[in-house]
């Protein structure tokens, strides 16, 4: 196989078991399905910033290779400057997921490249999953033909979890780091902070290191004394 210019390695946090779904379940459930024999071979998701698009994508990844398949993590908006190189040789891949479309978009050679990407899967029976920021009809291109490409496979809008369902991801992730989050701690921190969940799963994360260290209880001053301290 041609080497590949670049491999970006997906976050090890990145998997389908630490994403909590909500109304996101069919979308987590064909992704999980296209390494099954039978699955779909092509998967568009579309959201705003921040409601789990580059999770999905990089558990993707990270399920390929726990099946022996070979992948590749693609965030076009992270990399400035990225040239259509990136996708030579991706066509002997198993599963190419392309993060961040939109930053692409509207340079004509990234156009016909991704047009010729998935004319080829076809051939090759590489699995593509892509995410974008609009919806394949409201993202702008220059190429139509492109636009009905992108649409081969089901195209999934993620949408945000209810409040309820941020307060059942906190506790379950403070419950497997071996801490209690009462409803009233919880509700404090949607309250108090942004309410983007990786924010909140960040801010978790601090609080455990912190709990570690000083030994103490998730508690509302507690909570205070350590996010506050950072402001």
């Amino acid at each position: 196989m041609q080497q590949l210019p670049l491999q970006l390695q997906p976050k090890e946090s990145c998997t389908f078991s630490s994403f909590f779904s909500g109304s996101n379940q069919l979308a987590v459930d064909i992704l999980q399905d296209i390494f099954s024999g039978g699955g779909e071979q092509q998967v568009f998701l579309w959201s705003a910033e921040g409601l789990g698009k580059s999770h999905l994508l990089q558990a993707a990844c990270k399920m390929a290779s726990s099946h022996g398949l070979t992948a590749s993590y693609l965030p076009l908006d992270e990399m400035p400057g990225v040239t259509t190189d990136i996708l030579q040789g991706v066509e002997h891949l198993d599963l190419v997921a392309i993060d961040g479309l939109d930053a692409v978009l509207g340079d004509l050679d990234w156009e016909l490249a991704l047009f010729a990407l998935i004319n080829q899967s076809r051939e090759s029976a590489v699995s593509l999953v892509f995410a974008a920021e609009k919806n394949p009809a409201e993202l702008e291109m220059i190429l139509p033909d492109l636009r009905s490409r992108l649409t081969w496979g089901p195209v999934f809008q993620l949408k945000s979890l209810s409040d309820d369902e941020k307060l059942s991801a906190l506790q379950s992730r403070a419950a497997t780091r071996g801490l209690e989050l009462p409803d009233n701690v919880a509700n404090y921190l949607l309250e108090n902070y942004p309410r983007d969940l990786f924010v909140l799963f960040d801010n978790m994360d601090k609080l455990d290191q912190a709990s570690l260290v000083q030994q103490r209880r998730l508690t509302i001053p507690f909570i205070r004394q350590v996010l506050n301290s950072e402001a």
